[in-house]
C-alpha cells in the first residue's frame, strides 16, 4: 500500500480523536458552583430572612448550633458532616447579629453520572474512529497489497502450468507495479521460447511424418512384389527368400510406425492427480480463465466434485482460447447436476463446425476447415478430454446453431 494512504490514515484518526476529547471534556460538568450566583443567593437570603427565596441550587440553613432551620427540597443537605462529605458548597450567612451556615448543594452523584456518560462518550467514538480507520486500512490494504498478490500468485500458477496466453494485469501505480511488469515480461519471452520449440517440434514430427509415409510406399512395394514372387515362385529355397523378404518388410513397416508415434508419446506423460474439490473453486478457475470477460454472468452449482484443480484449470484456458480465436463472441456459462454429474456448458455464438468434422475435433492434430489463417496445431481439445478421462468426467462437443458448445462433466463425490 502506498504509503501516503497509510499516513493520511494515521494523522487524521489521531486528529478525529483529538477533537473528539476536546468537545466532549469541554462539555464536562465541574463538581463547583458557579462564585457569583452564589454571592448573589447570600445577599438575597441575608435581606429577605426568614421569606423564602427561590434559586436554581437546592440549599439548607443551620443556626449557630448547627441545627437545620429550612431546606429548599428533602434532598438538600441537612448537616455539616454531610456537606464536607458531599463537598458541598458551606458559606457563612450574617442575619440579625447572628451567624448561620448556608448549604448549597452540589449535585456530587449527578454530576459523578454525568462525567461518566462523557468518558462513555468518548471512549465510544475512538473506537468507533479506530474500528472505521481498521476498514479503510484493510480496504486498501486489499486493494493495493493482496489483490495484486493473489493476481502474481494465480499468474504464476497458471506459467507453472504452462498456459502463458493470458497475460498479467499490471498496475505500475502499486507496490508490485515493476513486479507485475517483469512477471509478464518473463512470460512473453517464456511463451516466445515454447512456441519456437513447438514449432521445431512440430517440423520434427512433419519430417517423420513424411519419412514414414515415403519409406512405407517402397516397403509396401517391396512386399507386394514379394507376396507375388511366393505365390508363383516354385523352388523352396526362392519361396524362403521371398519369405524372409515379407517378414522383413513387415518388421520394418513397424519400426516405422513406432518411430511415428513415439514424438506424440509426451502428451501421455502429463500427470492428473484428481482429489475431493468444492464447486466454488471452479467458478474461480473459470473466472481466471476468461481474462477477457466475455463470459455472462453465471453461477455454478454447489456440491463437491472429483477433480484435479490445476488440470481442470487447464482445459477451462484451452476452451476458452479456442472461444476468443475462433468465434470472439460472448460467452455463456451454464450449470446443472444430474446423474452424479455437475454438468457445465461453455457455449459462444461464433460460427458452428461442420457435422462430419465434430467428432474429429477431439483426436490429435484435428482442427476443422474454419480454422485456416489461424495459429494451433490441434491439441487443445484433444488434450482436455485426456485431462477429463484421468479425472473420471466427460467432456463432449456439439454445435449449437448458431455456435459451438463444449460440455464438462465432473463426477460428484
Amino acid at each position: 500500500m502506498k504509503k501516503r494512504y497509510l499516513f493520511l490514515i494515521i494523522v487524521l484518526t489521531f486528529i478525529s480523536e483529538l477533537f473528539i476529547t476536546i468537545y466532549y471534556l469541554n462539555k464536562k460538568t465541574n463538581y463547583e458552583n458557579d462564585s457569583v450566583k452564589i454571592n448573589e443567593l447570600v445577599k438575597k437570603i441575608e435581606e429577605n430572612y426568614p421569606n423564602n427565596i427561590e434559586s436554581e441550587y437546592d440549599y439548607s440553613i443551620l443556626d449557630e448550633k448547627e441545627n437545620l432551620i429550612y431546606q429548599t427540597t428533602k434532598k438538600a443537605t441537612n448537616s455539616l458532616f454531610n456537606a464536607y462529605k458531599n463537598k458541598d458548597t458551606i458559606v457563612d450567612l450574617k442575619i440579625d447579629n447572628k451567624t448561620y451556615k448556608l448549604i448549597i448543594d452540589n449535585n456530587l452523584e449527578e454530576t459523578i453520572n454525568e462525567n461518566k456518560k462523557t468518558y462513555l462518550n468518548i471512549i465510544i467514538v475512538i473506537s468507533v474512529i479506530q474500528l472505521l480507520s481498521f476498514v479503510i486500512y484493510y480496504v486498501l490494504s486489499y486493494i493495493y497489497l493482496i489483490k495484486p498478490f493473489k493476481k502474481m500468485k494465480d499468474f504464476a500458477t497458471r506459467v507453472s502450468s504452462g498456459n502463458l496466453d493470458i497475460p498479467l494485469d499490471m498496475d505500475r501505480n502499486n507496490n508490485f507495479g515493476a513486479f507485475t511488469e517483469s512477471f509478464d515480461i518473463m512470460r512473453h519471452e517464456i511463451k516466445e521460447a515454447r512456441e519456437k520449440e513447438k514449432k521445431a517440434i512440430e517440423a520434427k514430427k512433419e519430417l517423420v511424418a513424411k519419412l514414414s509415409h515415403d519409406i512405407k510406399s517402397p516397403v509396401a512395394s517391396i512386399k507386394s512384389s514379394s507376396e507375388l514372387g511366393l505365390e508363383i515362385s516354385k523352388d523352396k529355397e526362392t519361396k524362403k527368400q521371398f519369405t524372409s523378404i515379407n517378414q522383413k518388410s513387415d518388421q520394418i513397416n513397424t519400426l516405422v510406425t513406432n518411430l511415428f508415434n513415439s514424438t506424440l508419446e509426451e502428451m501421455e506423460e502429463l500427470k492428473v492427480n484428481p482429489t475431493k474439490i468444492n464447486s466454488s473453486v471452479i467458478y474461480e478457475l473459470i473466472n481466471n480463465s476468461d481474462y477477457q470477460n466475455k463470459a455472462k454472468k453465471f453461477t455454478i452449482e454447489k456440491c463437491e466434485v472429483f477433480a484435479d484443480m490445476l488440470r481442470l484449470q487447464q482445459v477451462f484456458d484451452n476452451i476458452f482460447m479456442n472461444s476468443y480465436k475462433y468465434a470472439d463472441t460472448s460467452i455463456e456459462v451454464k450449470s446443472e447436476i444430474k446423474n452424479d454429474f455437475l454438468i457445465i456448458s461453455i457455449k459462444d455464438s461464433g460460427d458452428s463446425i461442420k457435422d462430419e468434422e465434430l467428432p474429429l475435433l477431439l483426436e490429435k492434430f484435428k482442427r476443422g476447415t474454419n480454422t485456416k489463417n489461424k495459429d494451433g496445431v490441434g491439441l487443445g481439445l484433444y488434450i482436455s478430454k485426456s485431462f477429463m478421462d484421468q479425472m473420471n468426467g466427460e467432456l463432449e462437443i456439439e454445435n449449437d446453431h448458431p455456435g459451438f458448445k463444449v460440455i464438462i462433466k465432473l463426477r460428484i463425490i
